[in-house]
């Protein structure tokens, strides 16, 4: 306590005032935490002075609060570039993060409890940076960061906000930030350890060493590229779901139509099933072979059901057998965009919407991923698997405009597999007629793109739609062929020449 507090102090981050009339002041408390390494072994114990944000008023105390995050899709992308140029790459932790933010409104919170003043008992704290719990704590941190990152010659993504690219007479960097932890890359060790030093000018910065925990997430480099997993994290789901000692399944969803919100009984603890379905979603992240079935989870978190739970219990028992899989990064010497899309057409039972599901690949590296039910009712197959189409051409336009932003230009046209030919003509062929008026936004959105050289949309045979994955259960032998497809793979499982997908020239 008496460490924080003395950090809150150098910060400067109020002054002592006498309380002014009718002037709300936020209470606060401390809370405790232990800091545990990767290996979850003790690092320290931690104490934090947090404050009731949630008293605040909007337009009074506090106005923007949003403040963005790194896309995983940009991390995995970043991290085959790395792995491509060979690069060093560092982990970065910045301390106490939200503290560095500057306040625009003028926000009275209590002095921190066992640290009040003797002289002065009565005042109250005008805050001119932010402390944690208040409602623009990130935003402001994030401002204050972006502004001393954009003097050092980064300049900000309009792809990813918060992706900072540097490139000055040869030399390059890239910088991540996720809230307080960085991961950043440069293209020689000297050019790293100088942006280490400027950022520790302005910030508490720790440097990490080589990065290896990253947000939860094991990454372990190879020659070749890198290696992303959460197993501890899996772990540590599986006891918290009271099922550490499961028996495996073969895969994540049977092959039986999707259950409907209607089935079976309400369920006695609805938190929990909620708990562990988001902790599920987050797993994803290195695990796209489980996206399909979270995904059908997650949508009756509202009410869940027997039957829902029993979908749930279905995945963890497959994780539990999988623990140690994860995702796998290669260097792509040859940098290409590949995309497979598919769609369930009219899956839902209650709705009739179709389920939407893309994966696209940098090179030999699954980069991005989907699974999601459709916003409207499709009245045809070929229409579902259209707007599948649309969906996965607007991530690899998006991906094309951050690679670019990277300094990694594509020289060839995106290429996307989809399994309908109808849908294939429709990219194709500019005819309009009354079955795809309704459709017609969509269709001018990939025609442009195919028009004018960046995309190409060809047939794929159904048994090597590797987007089936995200759509549909599958049979075992089907279901392990993807996945293997998809590099989700063990650490320890290398393969010659990268993962060699299964392609059709159409």
């Amino acid at each position: 306590m008496k460490r924080e507090y003395d950090a809150l102090q150098a910060n400067k981050t109020w002054t002592l005032v006498q309380r002014p009339p009718s002037a709300r002041v936020i209470t606060g408390k401390w809370v405790f935490k232990h800091k545990l390494n990767p290996d979850g072994t003790l690092e320290r114990y931690k104490a934090r002075w947090v404050v009731r944000g949630f008293n605040q008023r909007p337009g009074v105390d506090f106005g923007e609060t949003f403040s963005p995050v790194v896309k995983p899709a940009t991390i995995r992308a970043v991290l085959t570039l790395v792995a491509t140029y060979k690069w060093p790459a560092h982990q970065l932790d910045v301390s106490n993060a939200f503290l560095h933010g500057n306040l625009r409104e003028r926000v009275y919170s209590q002095q921190p409890t066992g640290f009040v003043d003797p002289q002065r008992p009565d005042a109250v704290c005008l805050l001119s940076r932010s402390l944690y719990g208040l409602r623009q704590a990130p935003r402001a941190w994030f401002e204050r960061f972006v502004g001393h990152v954009t003097s050092l010659g980064f300049v900000q993504s309009k792809a990813d906000s918060s992706l900072f690219v540097y490139h000055r007479n040869g030399a390059t960097a890239y910088l991540l930030l996720y809230v307080d932890d960085m991961i950043l890359s440069a293209s020689t060790t000297p050019l790293l350890q100088h942006f280490i030093a400027r950022l520790h000018d302005a910030f508490a910065v720790k440097d990490m060493g080589p990065v290896s925990h990253f947000l939860g997430i094991n990454v372990r480099r190879f020659q070749d590229g890198f290696f992303l997993s959460q197993s501890g994290y899996a772990e540590d789901l599986l006891e918290r779901a009271g099922m550490a000692n499961c028996n495996p399944a073969a895969t994540p969803a049977d092959t039986k139509p999707k259950a409907s919100e209607a089935d079976g009984k309400l369920i006695d603890d609805a938190t929990a099933y909620r708990s562990i379905a988001g902790g599920l979603q987050y797993l994803t992240i290195t695990r796209p072979d489980i996206s399909y079935a979270v995904q059908q989870v997650c949508l009756h978190m509202h009410a869940p059901r027997d039957v829902h739970q029993a979908m749930l219990k279905r995945i963890l028992r497959y994780v539990k057998g999988t623990v140690q899989l994860g995702i796998q990064l290669r260097a792509a010497p040859t940098p290409t965009i590949t995309a497979y899309s598919d769609a369930d057409w009219a899956g839902c039972p209650d709705t009739r919407r179709s389920t939407s599901g893309f994966c696209v690949f940098f090179g030999n590296s699954l980069i991005s991923w989907s699974s999601k039910r459709q916003t409207t009712v499709s009245r045809s197959s070929a229409e579902a698997e259209y707007r599948a189409i649309a969906n996965a051409v607007a991530e690899c336009s998006w991906l094309r405009h951050l690679l670019g932003e990277l300094l990694c230009k594509i020289p060839s046209a995106t290429v996307a597999f989809c399994d309908n030919i109808s849908s294939v003509y429709m990219a194709r062929n500019p005819v309009h007629h009354r079955r795809t008026k309704h459709i017609e936004l969509d269709i001018h959105f990939v025609r442009e793109k195919v028009a004018i050289g960046e995309l190409r949309v060809l047939h794929v045979p159904s048994a090597k739609q590797l987007a089936d994955v995200f759509t549909k259960g599958l049979p075992s032998a089907l279901f392990f062929d993807f996945r293997d497809s998809l590099s989700v793979t063990n650490a320890d499982v290398e393969t010659a020449g990268g993962c060699q997908r299964k392609l059709s020239n159409g």
